[in-house]
């Protein structure tokens, strides 16, 4: 695969000889989000009892034959749109020969020379807003193997063939990512993206989203080197720290003389250390073929064009337009539409307001009481339409910030909506400036010395701020507070 970027000093990594640049290329593997298998009616979940799940043609019953789930089809096309790749008119599945003993035709059902998506790019966007752009290669569907259960018995291994023929599209990029920052962003927006269209749940602990992560080193300018293959990592910081721990390896075997072996790996994430699993097999050790049970795969292009005018609004556009629409800066962009629901439930409050101050409020408090309940943004016991009728009172200056999060602790508790809380709890902010100018004439006489000090030092008012807030109960109007105050002490 060629090279196209260019090298960036600040992610090299120093050896005992000098700097090093990573180069990383990711392949991931994403659950197609089916009711039913890739070339069977069997049903796909997860939590069914083990071989719940399990049709004739998984278990490769003889006379079985693999019949194409059409809208296995159509998520794969769906995702290639999303990732902006090319759609390729005619396909063609192989048969993958290696020994699968959860699978048990003893083959995979994948595709090789001529994949149903080319090439493509996602625009990646990292913690500090900046952006950079990974190449897709290609996106082919494959079948998933079952699992391999070991600790039941002393002597004897258990198959579980319910994931057995599980549609899954291998999305595959070029190596273009050169830190371990760089590949955990890239396959965060690609989990995003995949949400957003609804073709993979991205549930990373039950699997639905798992990347094989190729790794190499090299010095700064020279050819790529030999890399190695970290399989079925599913953490975005897994990925990381299995990176990380690769990187150093070769780094360390190199600067003492040796040479890389190109083989596949796993990552432990108690030892923290990549360990070796078999020697990395080329494409010529697989044996492809065309599966002659299925017939090349060829697309109309009305239907493409048709999937393509049913595709949503997806994360880079959505970004676009909330900065644009909205006036919200990158960082914050970027935060609510790295979740979808999120998003969603920021513009329901957003329309017609402060929106700034809503994505706040969305971003900070709701999302701190949302992750501290273990909640999802769906299960919040706040709507949208709340937040949005708080952002309002804090406009028309009914409730100050402070009351504001008071109000709210009592919204989440289920008291109702902000307005009713305000209105049952008397929190209704003091704008009456006769009551608050008795307040500070009462607190300037009580304390002669500290109105001598504020007039040395005028910054010192603020003591004199929250005393005015203490004594209302925190329900003066600040701005007003810090007027009289000014005028009445003369600075």
């Amino acid at each position: 695969m060629l090279d196209t970027r260019p090298a960036d000093p600040s992610k090299f990594i120093q050896g005992r000889t000098g700097p090093w640049e990573v180069i990383l290329g990711l392949e991931v593997h994403a659950q197609v989000a089916s009711k039913s298998k890739l070339f069977s009616g069997a049903a796909v979940g997860f939590g069914a009892g083990p071989n719940e799940q399990v049709s004739l043609v998984d278990a490769a019953m003889p006379g079985m034959l693999p019949v194409l789930n059409r809208y296995c089809v159509e998520q794969a096309v769906k995702t290639g749109l999303g990732l902006r790749a090319q759609i390729n008119r005619r396909s063609r599945f192989d048969r993958k020969n290696y020994f699968y003993p959860d699978l048990p035709q003893g083959y995979q059902i994948s595709q090789f020379e001529f994949p149903i998506v080319g090439e493509g790019v996602v625009e990646v966007e990292r913690d500090d807003g900046a952006t950079f752009e990974v190449r897709i290669e290609r996106l082919h569907l494959e079948q998933d193997a079952g699992k391999l259960i070991h600790d039941l018995s002393p002597s004897e291994s258990y198959v579980d063939l319910n994931r057995a023929g599980t549609a899954l599209m291998e999305i595959v990029s070029k190596p273009d990512m050169r830190s371990s920052e760089e590949a955990a962003a890239y396959v965060k927006m690609l989990r995003t993206i995949l949400i957003y269209l609804g073709t993979c749940d991205g549930d990373l602990e039950k699997g639905n989203l798992r990347a094989d992560v190729n790794v190499s080193v090299r010095r700064p300018g020279e050819g790529l080197g030999t890399r190695c293959e970290i399989k079925n990592v599913n953490s975005f910081r897994f990925i990381q720290e299995a990176i990380e721990h690769e990187a150093r390896r070769q780094i360390e075997i190199l600067e003492d003389g040796g040479r890389i072996l190109q083989e596949t790996r796993l990552y432990d994430p108690n030892k923290r250390e990549t360990r070796s699993m078999r020697s990395k097999e080329e494409a010529h050790d697989y044996r492809y073929f065309p599966d002659p049970d299925l017939l090349p795969l060829e697309l109309e292009q009305a239907w493409i064009d048709e999937i393509k005018a049913s595709l949503p609004e997806l994360p880079d556009d959505k970004r676009r337009r909330f900065m644009g629409d909205y006036g919200l800066s990158a960082y914050d962009a970027g935060v609510l539409i790295a979740d979808q629901a999120k998003a969603d439930y920021f513009e329901a409050a957003a329309k017609g307001r402060d929106a700034k101050l809503v994505a706040n409020w969305v971003t900070n408090e709701l999302s701190a009481r949302l992750t501290a309940g273990d909640l999802e943004i769906n299960e919040s016991p706040v709507p949208a339409t709340y937040v949005a009728e708080l952002v309002d009172l804090l406009g028309e200056g009914v409730i100050s910030s402070k009351i504001a999060k008071e109000v709210f602790e009592h919204v989440w508790n289920g008291e109702g909506s902000p307005r009713a809380v305000v209105e049952k709890r008397g929190l209704k902010q003091v704008t009456d400036t006769g009551a608050i100018e008795k307040a500070i004439d009462e607190i300037i006489a009580a304390n002669p010395g500290q109105v001598a000090a504020v007039k040395e030092k005028p910054q010192a008012v603020g003591w004199f701020v929250g005393q005015v807030m203490k004594a209302t109960g925190g329900k003066a109007n600040p701005a007003a507070v810090n007027e009289i105050l000014k005028s009445k002490l003369g600075i």
